[in-house]
């Protein structure tokens, strides 16, 4: 008697989040791993630009701790990715709510300046400095510019994270840079007026 092979496919080969999600709801621990793999970029981006870069880290593990715990509520597995970013966005805002008043009144942005200042690499400044510009932008275009170019997602990418059509972000992209190239410009040519003034 001959024995039939097993065909059932290895988690590590699925190609689909929702097969991964239905994986991870059955406790498949490989599965959710995998979703963590494709996914922690995109958190890391939503939190950087809107938390303080030293907490985004831990804010990441937190994120996907809690979507694992709340796993058995997402209706649609198809849509992993916007309900992932709603989770990001609303870990992002408890983190303001639950630090104390005196953290809350720093300034993320000029926190970020001021840490920066110390540092030597003029690379690593500018890197700092467009970071902070790009977290003055409006939320849609920051996200998705965070991204691209802080996480090197590409626009299909973004969209299929973020549950957006690939032409929304592509338009999201060409108008945040936009502005972020205005607002550099205008920070370059403040930061030489300043300079021109003290010699």
């Amino acid at each position: 008697m001959e024995r039939e092979a097993v065909t059932s496919q290895p988690v590590t080969e699925m190609s689909t989040d929702e097969a991964l999600v239905s994986a991870a709801r059955a406790g498949d621990r490989p599965a959710f791993g995998l979703l963590y793999d494709r996914y922690a970029r995109m958190v890391h981006g939503i939190l950087l630009c809107r938390v303080p870069p030293r907490d985004v880290d831990d804010l990441v593990q937190e994120v996907f701790l809690l979507a694992l715990r709340q796993l058995r509520s997402l209706r649609d597995v198809s849509r992993f990715g916007a309900w992932l970013s709603t989770i990001t966005r609303n870990r992002a805002n408890d983190f303001y709510r639950k630090t104390n008043p005196a953290d809350r009144a720093t300034d993320p942005v000029a926190e970020e300046q001021a840490e920066n200042r110390t540092n030597d690499h003029a690379v690593e400044q500018e890197a700092a400095m467009t970071l902070a510009v790009l977290r003055t932008l409006p939320e849609t275009y920051r996200e998705s510019l965070t991204l691209r170019l802080v996480e090197g997602l590409t626009g299909p990418e973004i969209a299929a994270r973020l549950g957006l059509t690939h032409g929304s972000v592509r338009v999201n992209l060409h108008r945040g840079m936009q502005m972020l190239r205005e607002k550099l410009a205008e920070k370059a040519e403040g930061a030489g007026r300043k300079a021109g003034k003290r010699l």
